[in-house]
């Protein structure tokens, strides 16, 4: 084995869930008004695709669209890549971590351990 390979150490701070149905999400916007779907979320961050670019370190506000409420959520684009190309359109996948957790999602990881990209936990709070 390539000794410049090492395994990969779960760098979320919290459990992420695809089930976004039963939390009764129902839709998400990213401000102004740009639908965005969402694919996973965790108390500290959230998977999207939409059509609108999304470059990584920009601010950016989401709307949630959950139980008949809209619940106002900023954030930062921590990554983004190109999900989709056809003739009409182009989509982008993003990971967005949120500047404050959301209590109704639930799963935070002990203080402890590491975020993203092998940041303690204790700095900013993301996916």
């Amino acid at each position: 084995m390539d000794s410049s390979f090492r395994p990969v150490a779960e760098r979320r701070l919290a459990k992420r869930t695809t089930a976004v149905a039963e939390l009764g999400i129902r839709q998400a916007k990213i401000r102004p008004g740009h639908d965005a779907a969402v694919l996973d979320i965790s108390s500290n961050g959230v998977l999207i695709e939409t059509a609108l670019r999304l470059m990584p370190g920009r601010q950016i506000e989401l709307q949630i669209e959950r139980r008949g409420q809209i619940t106002p959520v900023r954030g930062r684009v921590m990554r983004s890549q190109v999900a989709c190309v056809q003739p009409s359109r182009v989509s982008y996948r993003g990971a967005i971590g949120f500047d404050q957790p959301l209590a109704w999602v639930g799963g935070h990881a002990k203080q402890d351990e590491y975020g993203v990209h092998g940041e303690p936990a204790g700095g900013r709070v993301r996916s």
